[in-house]
């Protein structure tokens, strides 16, 4: 998959593509919104990585362009658990996970990569492109769910 970005008036856009099967996924939006899917025959005698950069190039030679990871803030999703946590913490954490890599993906923000347990707390580690953005979405989605009773969304970045 190929993610590009770019800032258009103060607003971050990306433009995503990837192949699943014989057909070409195209996802553009503003980061933070699940923005619009678009699908694409391959043709038979373009492989799929040709297929990708050609419907990408104009994109490209728009001026979007990826970001790099080290460009990317850490997020993490913190919850309370007693002591090293028990089995159902762990597959709370990795639903959550799942559900993280969904909503970060579906809005160009990232992705989820994986998570830790113990000492007393759970975190789902994310690496975004804009961590307020990130935030408000991840709190919204969360909200109303059994993911919803976190302690904290913080910018592991940033000092408290």
């Amino acid at each position: 998959m190929w993610k590009l970005y770019k800032r258009i008036d103060g607003v971050l856009h990306y433009h995503e593509a990837w192949c699943d099967g014989g057909t070409l996924c195209e996802h553009l939006g503003v980061v933070g919104e699940r923005g619009e899917t678009r699908e694409h025959p391959i043709d038979e005698d373009a492989g799929e990585e040709e297929a990708v950069e050609a419907v990408l190039r104009p994109v490209e030679e728009a001026g979007f362009a990826p970001i790099e990871p080290e460009d990317h803030a850490i997020l993490l999703v913190e919850y309370k658990v007693d002591g090293m946590g028990v089995r159902a913490d762990l597959e709370k954490r990795h639903a959550l996970e799942e559900r993280l890599n969904d909503t970060l993906g579906w809005t160009g923000l990232g992705h989820c990569d994986g998570g830790s347990i113990g000492s007393g707390t759970m975190e789902v580690c994310c690496f975004v492109v804009d961590f307020e953005v990130a935030r408000r979405c991840i709190a919204d989605d969360l909200a109303g769910t059994e993911f919803a009773d976190y302690t904290r969304i913080y910018d592991e970045g940033v000092e408290d």
